[in-house]
This record gives C-alpha cells, sequence and structure tokens, in this order.
C-alpha cells in the first residue's frame, strides 16, 4: 500500500504473477462511516502455444465447399484470428470465401484456384502482444473431368469414374439446421453469421421477421454473411431468418435472439442524504436486470442485518426510509445490486447535521446574458436543515416570486426573456431555523449582436477583387471578435486577403478561392454570422480536338470539344475560316452556334482552301481561338452568282459608264474570273453590244447619242464555265446643258410681300438630262418711295421636280422688282427666260427710327423723332400715345395725339410735375399704322434727394442714430433742469428782442418749387427747408454746447436755466421765419429736422 493513498502497488518481479490472481476490494474508514469499492478482479494474461500436429494435405472435387478450421489455442483475453500465406499477405476473401466469427475460413465452392499449400491461420494476442502460427495447411482441387479425359485415354473408356460436383442449391455451412437461439447482453454487440455452401455462390439476406431492424444500430458484415447490431436492448429480442439463394434454390435458417441484462440504473445510484435532527428522508437504491437482480444493503461494509438497531430506520427492499433521526447517525450505506450476469455496488452517506445557512455563490457575482434570453441567477447554499431561498431587487419591496420569475428548487432565479429594465442589484436570502444569510450579485442585460449587412453572393472575374461586407451591430460594453472562415476553416494564409473590422477583401482572386465565406461575430455571451457564396469566372477555355467529318464540294461537318467554362455558361460558339488560297493570314467568321451544340454543319464554297477554328463566347468574353483544323479543299467550278449594283452613268455627254460590284474571292468559284457586259438601245430593240472585260469594276461604252435609255447586263464568268443569266439594268448616257428657257412667265402680286410667279415647262427632249427642277432669279430694282436707294442685288428661290409655278416671300412692300426663270438638270442651267418686271404694293411702315424726350419741364416736355428706315410706302402721318405711370409700375389713363407726316418733333403742355409718363409712337401708310417705338419720361423733380430721404429713414442706423440723438436731448434738458434749479439769473430779455419779426414769419406755399439734383448735394440744405444763409453748423464745437443740435449759433440760457433761442438762427437770405420761440424746453422734432441739414 502506497503511503498516505489507497492505492495497492504489486511487485510481481519477485514473485509469479498467478499468485496475485483473485478478486479485490478497498475499505475507506473514518468517523463518519466506512465506504467500500466494486470488486476488482485480477488474473494474468495467457497467450498459449498451438499443439503440435501434422495435418494432411486437403483434397477436394472443384465446386464442393469446404471448411479449414483454425481452433485457437484459448487464451486471456480470446486472440484475434486471421489468415494469411507464407509471405504474410492476408488471403483475399469474397462472397465464395469468407472466414467466420470463430475463425474458421469457409468455401462456398471451391475453384482450381484455391489450390495452395500455405492456408495459414494466425492468432495474435493483445494483451502479450504475441502472434501464434497454425501449421500450414495444404489444399488440392481436382477436376473430374481431366481425370476422366487421362484415364480414358489409358483404357479408352470415358466413363471411368463419376461426373464432376454439379451445380446445386444452397445449404447452410453455419449454422447447422433449421433454426438456432442466440443468447445476448444488454449494452453489447449481437454478432449473427450464416455462411452458406452451394453452386453458383449464394447471396445471402436477412430480415426480423416479428419488425424490423433498428436503422441506426444495424449494419451487414463480411459480403451480407454477418448481421451487427449495437448496443443491444429488450427490443432486439426476436426472430431473425438468413435466407441463401442461387439460381437453383433457396435455404432459410432462423435465429432466435434472447436478451439478457446485467443490473442496471434506472435513475442513477443513490445520492448522499444530509438531514437535520428530527427530520425525515430515504434512501433509493433503483435498478433493473433480466433476471430481476436481488438488492442487499449494508452499513459502513457490515451487511445492515447485522448492523446496530436503529429505530430511526427502515429498510423496505430498494429503500430505506429514516424518520426522526437524530444526531450520532450518520453513517455510510452500500446498496448491493445482483444477477447472475453482474452486479452493481453504490455508496450512499447518510449526514445527520445542524448548520446555519452559507450562500456558495460568490459575493457580487456579476451575471451577464443577452437580450430575449433566459437569465438564470444562481443561489448555491448550504444548511442543514436545506435553507429556504428568498429573493429580492433593488429596494427589497417585495420578494421575486411571480411571472415573470421562476424560482428553481436548487435556489436559481431564472427570467424566461431578460429585458433592459431586469438589469439591476440581486439579492438571494438563505434561511432555515437556525439562521439567515444574505448575498448580492447583480444582472447586466447585453444587446444581442446582430448582423445588419450580410455579405452578398459574388461573381468575380478571376484576377479582379471581391469584397464581402459584413456590418455588425453589438453591445458596446462586449469586446467583439471577428472571425471568418471559408467552406468552415481557417481562410489560408496569404496576403490577398485583407480583413478589416467590416469586411473581407480578396485581391487577384484565382479559382481556388471559391467557396462559401462566413463572418462570425464573437462576443463573451453570444454571436451571429452570415455567409455568401463565392464564385470566380473568366473566359472560357479554348475548344479542342476539331474534326471535319462527312466532307462533300459544298458542306462539311465540324466537331470540336468545349473547354472550360469556368463557372459562366457557354452561350455559343463563333466558328471562323481562313482561305490560305486568296487570303492567307485572314481569319473571317463563318457562322455562330448555340453554347449546347459541339457540331456544325458548313456550307462551303468552291475553290477555297478552308482552315477552321473555333471560339467560345460566356458571360465574361470570348475565348482564346482553338487550334486551326486540317485544310480542306473545295473544287473550282463555275460562278453561283452576278455582280451587283449595276449602274448606267454618262461622265460625258457622248458616253456611257457601266460599272458593278465585283465578285469577291469567295464568289469567284473559280480561276480566270471575268465579266461580259452586255448593252443596247432601250427604244430601239436592236442586238446586244458585248465585251468581256478582266476583274474590274466599270467599263466605257463612247459615241452615245446624248441622255439616250440603255438595257445593261453584266454576267460573270471563270474558267469553269459562265454564271446563271443576269438580271435585266437600266441607265442613260451622258447629259448636256438645257437648250430652251421656260416660256409663258407671268408674275400675280398677292400681297406687299409675296408674289407667285408662273411658267410653262420645257420640253423633256430640250432638257437633255434628267429635270431637277427650276430656278427663279429675282432681285429689287428700286422702292418707289423717291428718297430710297436703288438696289440690284440677286436672289434665287429653286423649285425641285416637275414645278410650273412658285412663289416668293419676304419682298419689300412699295418697290419694283425684276425677275427670270430658268430649267436645270445634273449637267447644269438651261437659258434664262425674258426678264419680266411686277411692283409690290404698300405696306405698313416700320416704326421710327429713333425717339428722343428734350427740354423736361415741371408741365412739359418736348419729343423729337425720325421717319421710319422701312416706310413701305408714302408716310400719311403720326400717332402719339401716353399715360402717366406711377411709383408700382401702374398704367394711368391712355392719351392719343394724331401728328401729320411732315413733322418731327412735339412739345406737350400741362403735364403733372413730378410724374413718370410712357410714350408710344408710330407712323402710318395708307396700309394702317406700324408698330410703335417706346419711350419714358419724367416732369422735373428732385427724385434722387426725394429717395434718399425714403432710403435713409428706413435704414437701421439711421433710426439709431436718430434715438441716440433723442436720448442725449433729454440728458441735456435734465441737465438744464438742474441748473434752473440752482436759481441762476441770465440775461435773456434782450436776446429775445434782438430777432427781427421778419425771422418768425411763416413759410409760404408757393416757395415749394421742384429743381435739379445735383451731385452736390451733400454741402446744400435739403430742399424745401428753412437753412440760415449767414450761421453754419460747426461739427468741431464742444460738446458741452447745445448750438451743434440748432440751426443758430445764438442760442442763450434764460434766468431759470432753461435753453431759449432760435434753433434755425439768423438768415437774411430767406424767404421765411419761424415763428417767436418761447422759453419752454425746445422741441426733439425741430432738432431732427436741423439734423437733416448735416445729411
Amino acid at each position: 500500500m502506497r503511503p498516505r493513498s489507497g492505492t495497492l502497488v504489486m511487485d510481481i518481479s519477485k514473485e509469479k504473477a498467478e499468485h496475485y490472481e483473485g478478486v479485490y476490494q478497498c475499505t475507506a474508514r473514518n468517523e463518519h462511516g466506512t465506504a467500500v469499492s466494486n470488486n476488482i478482479v485480477i488474473r494474468q494474461s495467457r497467450s498459449p502455444l498451438w499443439s503440435k500436429e501434422r495435418i494432411e494435405p486437403v483434397i477436394v472435387e472443384e465446386g464442393v465447399s469446404l471448411v479449414l478450421p483454425c481452433r485457437p489455442p484459448a487464451g486471456l483475453p480470446p486472440p484475434i484470428i486471421f489468415w494469411m500465406d507464407n509471405n504474410f499477405q492476408r488471403l483475399p476473401q469474397s462472397h465464395r470465401v469468407s472466414q467466420s466469427l470463430n475463425g474458421d475460413l469457409y468455401f462456398s465452392n471451391v475453384l482450381r484456384e484455391d489450390s495452395r499449400n500455405d492456408y495459414i491461420c494466425y492468432a495474435r494476442f493483445p494483451h502479450t502482444q504475441t502472434i501464434q502460427q497454425k501449421q500450414p495447411i495444404t489444399v488440392r482441387v481436382f477436376n473430374m473431368d481431366e481425370i476422366n479425359d487421362t484415364m480414358a485415354a489409358i483404357y479408352n473408356d470415358t466413363d471411368l469414374f463419376s461426373a464432376p460436383a454439379d451445380e446445386r442449391r444452397p445449404t447452410f455451412l453455419i449454422p447447422s439446421g433449421p433454426s438456432s437461439s442466440k443468447l445476448v447482453l444488454r449494452g453489447q454487440v449481437l454478432e449473427l453469421e450464416c455462411i452458406a455452401g452451394g453452386l453458383p455462390t449464394p447471396e445471402i439476406s436477412w430480415i426480423k421477421v416479428s419488425g424490423d431492424f433498428p436503422t441506426k444500430r444495424t449494419s451487414f458484415l463480411h459480403y451480407q454473411k454477418t448481421l451487427s447490431i449495437v448496443n443491444v436492448s429488450e427490443s432486439d429480442v426476436g426472430d431473425y431468418r438468413c435466407t441463401a439463394k442461387n439460381q437453383h434454390g433457396s435455404a432459410h435458417h432462423t435465429i432466435h435472439v434472447t436478451v439478457k441484462a446485467a443490473p442496471y440504473w434506472i435513475t442513477g445510484p443513490p445520492r448522499n442524504l444530509v438531514l437535520a435532527p428530527g427530520e425525515t428522508g430515504k434512501l433509493t437504491c433503483l435498478a433493473s436486470g433480466t433476471p430481476k437482480p436481488a438488492v442487499t444493503w449494508a452499513m459502513n461494509g457490515i451487511p445492515i442485518e447485522n448492523s446496530p438497531e436503529d429505530v430511526s430506520r427502515k429498510v423496505e427492499d430498494d429503500t430505506i426510509i429514516f424518520t426522526d433521526v437524530q444526531s450520532g447517525s450518520s453513517a455510510v450505506y452500500q446498496c448491493t445490486i445482483a444477477n447472475e450476469y453482474g452486479y452493481l455496488l453504490s455508496n450512499a452517506f447518510v449526514n445527520v447535521l445542524s448548520e446555519s445557512p452559507r450562500v456558495l455563490t460568490q459575493a457580487n457575482k456579476v451575471f451577464q446574458v443577452i437580450r430575449n434570453h433566459p437569465a438564470l441567477i444562481d443561489c448555491h447554499s448550504f444548511g442543514s436543515p436545506i435553507p429556504k431561498i428568498t429573493w429580492f431587487k433593488d429596494s427589497r419591496s417585495s420578494t421575486l416570486d411571480g411571472d415573470p420569475y421562476v424560482l428553481h428548487d436548487n435556489g436559481t432565479l431564472e427570467i424566461p426573456i431578460a429585458q433592459a429594465h431586469n438589469s439591476g442589484k440581486y439579492t438571494c436570502v438563505a434561511r432555515n431555523p437556525l439562521g439567515n444569510f444574505e448575498n448580492h450579485v447583480y444582472l447586466e442585460v447585453k444587446e444581442p449582436t446582430r448582423i445588419l449587412k450580410q455579405p452578398e453572393y459574388k461573381v468575380v472575374k478571376r484576377g479582379r477583387e471581391a469584397v464581402f461586407e459584413c456590418k455588425v451591430k453589438h453591445d458596446a460594453s462586449l469586446i467583439p471578435t471577428m472571425t471568418w472562415l471559408r467552406d468552415d476553416g481557417e481562410l489560408p494564409d496569404d496576403e490577398r486577403f485583407i480583413v478589416d473590422s467590416h469586411s473581407l477583401t480578396i485581391t487577384d482572386v484565382t479559382e481556388s478561392d471559391e467557396g462559401m465565406y462566413t463572418c462570425i461575430m464573437n462576443t463573451t455571451l453570444d454571436h451571429d454570422s452570415a455567409s455568401a457564396q463565392l464564385t470566380v469566372v473568366e473566359r472560357p477555355d479554348a475548344p479542342t480536338d476539331l474534326e471535319l467529318t462527312d466532307k462533300k464540294d459544298r458542306s462539311i461537318q465540324l466537331t470540336w470539344t468545349p473547354g472550360d467554362e469556368h463557372n459562366s455558361p457557354i452561350q455559343m460558339f463563333l466558328i471562323q475560316y481562313e482561305d490560305s488560297l486568296h487570303h492567307h493570314g485572314h481569319w473571317h467568321n463563318l457562322t455562330e452556334v448555340p453554347g449546347t451544340k459541339t457540331t456544325a454543319h458548313l456550307k462551303l464554297s468552291p475553290f477555297v482552301h478552308y482552315t477552321f477554328r473555333v471560339l467560345a463566347l460566356n458571360a465574361v468574353g470570348f475565348s482564346h481561338s482553338s487550334f486551326p483544323s486540317r485544310m480542306y479543299k473545295t473544287k473550282a467550278a463555275a460562278p453561283d452568282e452576278n455582280p451587283t449594283g449595276v449602274e448606267g452613268l454618262g461622265t460625258q455627254h457622248n458616253n456611257l459608264v457601266i460599272s458593278w460590284k465585283p465578285l469577291t474571292s469567295l464568289q469567284s468559284n473559280g480561276p480566270g474570273l471575268q465579266y461580259k457586259v452586255m448593252w443596247r438601245q432601250k427604244a430601239r430593240d436592236g442586238d446586244w453590244s458585248s465585251v468581256s472585260v478582266a476583274n474590274v469594276s466599270k467599263f466605257v461604252v463612247s459615241g452615245t447619242p446624248t441622255f439616250a435609255a440603255y438595257e445593261i447586263k453584266v454576267q460573270s464568268l471563270n474558267d469553269y464555265g459562265n454564271g446563271p443569266e443576269p438580271t435585266l439594268a437600266h441607265g442613260f448616257s451622258g447629259e448636256d446643258l438645257p437648250v430652251a428657257a421656260p416660256s409663258n412667265v407671268q408674275a400675280m402680286v398677292v400681297n406687299s410681300t409675296l408674289v407667285e410667279v408662273h411658267w410653262d415647262p420645257v420640253s423633256p427632249k430640250l432638257i437633255r438630262g434628267h429635270l431637277r427642277g427650276y430656278k427663279v432669279y429675282y432681285w429689287r430694282q428700286r422702292s418707289l418711295h423717291k428718297h430710297n436707294p436703288h438696289h440690284a442685288e440677286k436672289q434665287i428661290l429653286t423649285f425641285g421636280g416637275e414645278h410650273s409655278r412658285g412663289m416668293l416671300p419676304d419682298l419689300h412692300p412699295f418697290s419694283l422688282y425684276s425677275f427670270n426663270v430658268r430649267v436645270f438638270n445634273d449637267k447644269g442651267e438651261g437659258p434664262a427666260s425674258p426678264s419680266q418686271d411686277f411692283e409690290t404694293p404698300e405696306g405698313v411702315p416700320g416704326m421710327p427710327s429713333s425717339l428722343i424726350i428734350t427740354n423736361p419741364n415741371l408741365d412739359s416736355l418736348t419729343l423729337e423723332w425720325g421717319p421710319p428706315h422701312d416706310r413701305n410706302g408714302r408716310i400719311t402721318g403720326y400717332t402719339l400715345k401716353y399715360q402717366p405711370v406711377n411709383n408700382s409700375n401702374e398704367l394711368g389713363q391712355m392719351e392719343e395725339l394724331a401728328l401729320p407726316d411732315n413733322e418731327t418733333s412735339v412739345t406737350l403742355l400741362n403735364l403733372k410735375y413730378s410724374t413718370r409718363y410712357k410714350f408710344y409712337l408710330n407712323a402710318k401708310t395708307g396700309r394702317g399704322e406700324g408698330p410703335a417705338v417706346t419711350q419714358e419720361a419724367v416732369t422735373i423733380m428732385d427724385e434722387a434727394v426725394t429717395s434718399r430721404q425714403v432710403d435713409i429713414a428706413t435704414q437701421g442706423w439711421f433710426i439709431g442714430l436718430m434715438c441716440a440723438i433723442a436720448l442725449l436731448i433729454l440728458i441735456l434738458l435734465i441737465i438744464c433742469f438742474i441748473q434752473r434749479n440752482k436759481g441762476g439769473k441770465y440775461p435773456v430779455k434782450e436776446k429775445e428782442d434782438a430777432h427781427t419779426d421778419a425771422e418768425f414769419q411763416p413759410m409760404k406755399d408757393e416757395d415749394c418749387t421742384f429743381v435739379e439734383y445735383s451731385d452736390n448735394e451733400d454741402h446744400k440744405p435739403l430742399k424745401g427747408s428753412r437753412t440760415p444763409s449767414h450761421a453754419t453748423v460747426k461739427r468741431d464745437d464742444s460738446e458741452d454746447s447745445l448750438v451743434d443740435y440748432g440751426e443758430g449759433g445764438d442760442g442763450q440760457f434764460n434766468e431759470d436755466g432753461s435753453f431759449i433761442g432760435q434753433y434755425s438762427g439768423k438768415s437774411g437770405s430767406r424767404d421765411t421765419a419761424e415763428g417767436h420761440e418761447s422759453s419752454e424746453a425746445p422741441s426733439p422734432i425741430n432738432a431732427m429736422n436741423s439734423l437733416n441739414s448735416f445729411v
């Protein structure tokens, strides 16, 4: 025994191991009781040798069944069996040859190739790590047909031995008979085996007669010959049938399976029991087994019937009931359950204890939980009697024992769906009759981690960049960790993979980067994840294996093998060809084929050396071209078509140029391409003229009449024949200038600006070409008004096609015009018709050339104007209209004045002063009034100053200044009253008498007159104000003087301290004067008016 431990050490170096074989049990004791261990069996492992034996060769006829026994020596534990040859190679097994569970080797039927002399059975003993070998077995397989043939040759007899083994229906080699039974223990592995002989080799199948196989626990081994069911239970009891079948019949064997069970716990072993004095409790030893096991009890290792009697203890089969226990009754009880297949042993400590409560959960522990998840707040306690747990939150106003709280038996408080308001301080109180104990813990409810923007499915071209975004919201107090996975594994250690806080970037993407990418955001409490697929696409690989089949003169079949699509389906194939005979090195598109096909039937042209290649197209683009196919040469033939675009046009008046679009080399169909050009004059229906020319695009026919109609044909031919009959084309020989002018030319005046011209068309023969139209030349000779100059500027109007009249627009009224008409063709214009004249009637005049306002006065002004530039007739007079306009641009009553044609000015009297007027002047002819010229003017007023006064009065700075002045005046008045209260006397009477009466006369109304505004206004008094002529305002006077705020400089104080005098001061030049001033306080209004003189 090792000191200070329960370990027993056996030293087998000095004694034989078998001396220690036996059953051992450990016992542990202290003052509270005795506990015992399960029985421990010790046995020595053995690997005995195979007994020496002579094994005779096994001679067997081909086709019969054979069993090679192994029969290894009994070992502890049993050995593992396998068959090998002399070279230590395992013998092959199959449906025909297999090893049974007991180690024997079974042949359903033997073949000639089974003959060998090294069938060796090996037994491996795992604990001793040794392998024992049986003597080799020799098997010889003979064929009866060969023996019969040999003996017949010797004895001239063909029936010396019996016939070889015939094919036969199956029979079971193991197990024997129609049925058998199998016993298996609960929880172990059930193995049922059926091996059959027969020729041909039978097939084995299994069914459960009384039910179905437990799918997840069932497997079939050794080529269906072994049925294995793991973790056997009582539900596996029943009949199992194996069937061996071949073409000659079948055989059946039924195995009845019985399941027994060593004892096993139903609800687990009995638990330790803590009781307080006077309490009641019980120990339960609930177990089962087949057959039913027996239950025995012991106390402190002694059978309970031999233990001291205890009135508080009562044994009832598998239960001990304790009633009103007393101190000192603590003990360890052993429960033993046994049947013939095993036993169970368990110790349970019954502790009779008096203990005040203690809470084992750490004080001030913080529990964290995610919102909307269950919160479990622990309060592990200990005490005897068992403490009762009560929970409080924050203020402890009430216990937490109702919805939404759930209190578990172990004291844990559960909140099924935690919310933010559940955060806070929680107190658990443990109470029993011996006392109570408090513990404080805290709950923090955190916001869940959520992925706001998940990565999206990406289809990326190889070499580009792929970016997966993964934006996450999480509780700010939790530290997040972002992890990216590819196909549930770590990302490659590659600098192309760039991970930042919210995304994964893969640069220079390759096909190996494809897969499912998952972002996982972990915190200490929860996590969230999202995934997206990355697909890498690329242009398809070039097609391969081009093959030409079904070769004909005008067609061929091309097949190919598509290349890799690179995750983007091929949409179509483009087939190109090279004509090495005519255009070596140039590839031309021939046709397109849908991406689902790999064969194309191609139409060919004669006399071409074809080489083909194929390109594939997907959503990314075209692949590289395939390697070219083998060259295919088509035979030459006559042309299949004639040139197109045949035309006949003359470049001179006596020739015809026949042109066409030549055939391509692909259309030529053979060597020696030429063109047969044919023509004849259309009106004569004579013989065709023809000429053969080389591969050109035109031919010139000379000596033709001018502008004659021709019929034309152009036919292709080569060394192998002519092309098809050409279609007929039409043309004309060259044109010449027309030789006649239009006749019967007339002009009809529509109005003053529009004239209609008529003429008779020219005969087509005289046009000598295609009629393209008529041109009218016209020009203005002069105006019919004597003052206008003459004009000779010509204008041209063209009328295309077969016109016989036309309109001349935009003419000048009251003018003399001349015109003529000419016909034209593609060659040019013909002679002009005799010139004709026409006159345009009067029209309305243009607006007067000018309108000027002069001599503005208070109630009058003068208008001067010039006659219109475009009189368009005889001016018969002018019309003048005018009306006043107020400051809001509203128009007043309109006045109208008729003026004679010989006047160019007028003076308007009795106008309103200081008023804006708008004037309209237009000229008149016999056709009516023309457009008016407008002008505005204002009768005399100092509008600028008035505007300034209005503007200044509304300015913020001016209002502020006036307020400051008023405040200053108020302060001065207060000072004056203070001085007056001092009782000072001042000689003011003389000053008052010194003022003349003239200076204080009221202002006359007629003095208010309008004057011109001047830029020197800043140095003048305001218009209409009363300003002294010799008294000036001095801005640099002392601030203590009130003179600065009056218009005069002689202000005085009276005897009582009040201010007296004239604000306007003395003036010898003005017409009016202010009234006499009294000795009362000055008016602020007068002071403000006086200040205006500064502005």
